[in-house]
């Protein structure tokens, strides 16, 4: 399966002083802004999300069709095609997509420990 970009998203409680405090680790914003509620950080190509009452708790990020520099990929799996291929091996998701379109869309599972993985297509 190709899952794309990886990054850890950050459930925050001040967006301001979380961007400020991953900008002295050396992370840059690539993406997002304080009005729509998130920053995408970048540290040569590692990847955090920063979003502000946006989720609860942390947790893993893939996004089908993008790399570490946020730009589209042309040869990726298309969620729904990562959705039939995770039922096909037994994996329970706790939100699903629509099967017969194709992205923009989002799933949603957990790792045997409950940790959350967001699969999320842009496009």
């Amino acid at each position: 399966m190709k899952l794309g970009v990886f990054s850890l998203s950050l459930s925050v409680k001040d967006l301001d002083q979380s961007k400020r405090f991953y900008e002295k680790l050396g992370f840059s914003p690539i993406a997002g802004s304080a009005e729509q509620n998130y920053f995408i950080m970048k540290n040569e190509s590692t990847l955090i999300g920063l979003f502000q009452a946006m989720f609860d708790g942390n947790m893993l990020t893939f996004n089908p069709g993008l790399d570490e520099n946020a730009q589209n990929l042309e040869d990726f799996d298309d969620v729904s095609v990562i959705q039939k291929k995770l039922k096909e091996n037994g994996i329970e998701l706790e939100k699903t997509a629509d099967e017969s379109t194709n992205g923009p869309e989002h799933i949603f599972l957990k790792d045997p420990d409950g940790n959350m993985i967001l699969i999320d297509q842009h496009r």
